[in-house]
């Protein structure tokens, strides 16, 4: 529920000093979080962003890729029931995302679930859990510029004819040399949000009206062509292809927390990040399951096989021209493109807030005078997450992606219980409903997801953590400003 009226943290009473491997465990007192909040090196974020701004970033982050591409890997794994599928990691969502809302509120911070993570479980596990961050946020901004690529053929095919070769539209692997595409997209992204936050949000908030508007248009036009047979057989593949198409299907949902990232520009975050970050989830769920009902009933589910743009497709064979196809295309490619902005936006703001806690170098943190951004920090993000888009195949980005962030998620419904246990009078201006209930749920949610995931993608996540802690040890843990206040 909101609290309009909440007051101020009380004070935290400072963490004793940790020695030996207790230092793993040492926390950063949420007054001392919140205190912090705008400051970089060389100068401070800049409090700019509305409520309706943050849920734009949050819609912008979420709905993308989920549904205009990766919906051609879901259906062959669940059939009709990929609507079930699609409610299934919404739940694990929801419940995640509730968990958001309190902290969000309680703890408005650039640093989203790492920061949350320090203040209640400390600095090994926050360090996990923003390791997970750069997984989910890099690993999806490089897997949305691919399916980006793959919107521009179709669109400069319906228009004059013409495709990007595949050695140059298509990663290694995958039938090219170099996917430019996708690496053009992240770029384009990346002036953006040199420009500063309230830029960056206005070309977000246009780009977010227009994919909802394609979206739409899709459901109209595909309606047209609705086969109620094609539901006769609804879950082909059992509970087993549900759940598998599910936990692909989270990727889909990852992004409604980046509101939470913008927690030291908004301007009253207390109040406006719990209602941007549960509006923005509402909306885009139902148009998920809108979208993908209509996709299965004007399509067999076997058709969906091997389709890279399933949306504009449809359109084209329910209307019998490349009109539709072609118009859905281009609002895909700008649609994506938001996508790729705002998460984008949300990696940068962690590893800002990262480098201020000494865990990351400093570069990461230093504030450019005039636009208030971290710019140097954007530039390193987007030329490794161009470069990622342009040589690794969107199926392995996919999985990768999904696992570090429900990684993430379980943790942050592990810290609202924490914290409700260590702090309980803190004022807070949301609060989960149903007491742990919700929170545990989340947990539990997050990981049966993780379990429905191959052992490929356990191995990625195994292999990216174990680079992390070795980051970790060698680097953050003593380098960290906790680490050096004590000495």
């Amino acid at each position: 529920m909101l609290d309009q009226g909440a007051a101020p943290p009380a004070t935290e009473p400072p963490a004793p000093k940790a020695t030996g491997l207790s230092a793993l465990t040492r926390r950063k007192p949420v007054d001392v979080l919140v205190a912090e909040g705008g400051q970089g090196e060389g100068g401070t974020l800049r409090r700019s962003l509305s409520m309706w701004q943050l849920t734009m970033i949050s819609i912008g982050a979420t709905l993308g890729t989920g549904i205009f591409v990766v919906l051609g890997d879901a259906v062959p794994k669940a059939g009709p029931a990929v609507t079930v599928a699609f409610v299934l990691a919404g739940l694990t969502a929801l419940f995640s995302a509730l968990s958001y809302a309190e902290l969000a509120g309680t703890i408005p911070v650039a640093g989203s679930s790492y920061s949350y993570a320090y203040a209640t479980m400390g600095e090994l596990v926050a360090w996990i859990c923003g390791w997970c961050l750069v997984l989910e946020y890099g690993v999806s901004v490089a897997a949305v510029a691919v399916g980006w690529g793959e919107y521009v053929n179709e669109l400069l095919d319906g228009t004059i004819g013409v495709t990007i070769p595949a050695v140059l539209s298509s990663a290694p692997g995958e039938g090219g040399v170099f996917n430019l595409p996708a690496l053009l997209v992240v770029l384009l992204a990346m002036v953006f949000l040199l420009g500063g936050a309230r830029e960056s949000a206005r070309a977000n908030t246009i780009m977010v009206v227009v994919k909802v508007a394609a979206l739409i248009l899709f459901c109209a036009v595909g309606f047209m062509g609705f086969k109620s047979g094609n539901y006769a057989d609804f879950m082909p593949l059992g509970m087993a292809g549900v759940s598998a198409a599910g936990a692909s299907l989270f990727f889909s949902y990852i992004g409604f927390d980046a509101a939470s990232t913008a927690g030291e520009e908004a301007k009253n975050p207390q109040r406006d990040l719990p209602r941007a970050i549960m509006l923005s989830l509402i909306i885009v769920t139902a148009l998920y399951v809108l979208v993908a009902a209509v996709a299965v009933g004007a399509w067999d589910w076997k058709q969906f096989e091997g389709s890279s743009a399933p949306l504009a497709a449809i359109m084209n064979d329910v209307s019998g021209q490349t009109f539709w196809g072609t118009l859905l295309a281009a609002g895909a490619v700008i649609s994506i493109a938001s996508v790729v902005l705002t998460v984008l936006y949300g990696q940068t703001r962690v590893l800002f807030a990262m480098s201020r806690d000494g865990l990351v170098p400093k570069v990461f943190g230093r504030i450019h005078q005039k636009s208030g951004a971290p710019r140097v920090n954007t530039i390193i993000v987007s030329l490794f997450c161009g470069v990622l888009a342009a040589a690794v195949p969107l199926s392995e980005l996919v999985d990768a992606t999904s696992i570090g962030t429900l990684f993430a998620f379980g943790l942050v419904n592990i810290a609202v219980v924490v914290l409700r246990r260590t702090r309980p009078d803190m004022p807070r201006t949301f609060k989960v409903p149903l007491g742990w209930l919700f929170p545990l749920l989340g947990f539990v949610f997050c990981v049966y997801n993780m379990f429905s995931l191959g052992a490929f993608t356990w191995a990625v996540f195994g292999v990216w953590m174990a680079v992390g802690l070795v980051f970790y040890f060698l680097y953050g843990m003593r380098r960290s400003r906790l680490a050096t206040a004590e000495k």
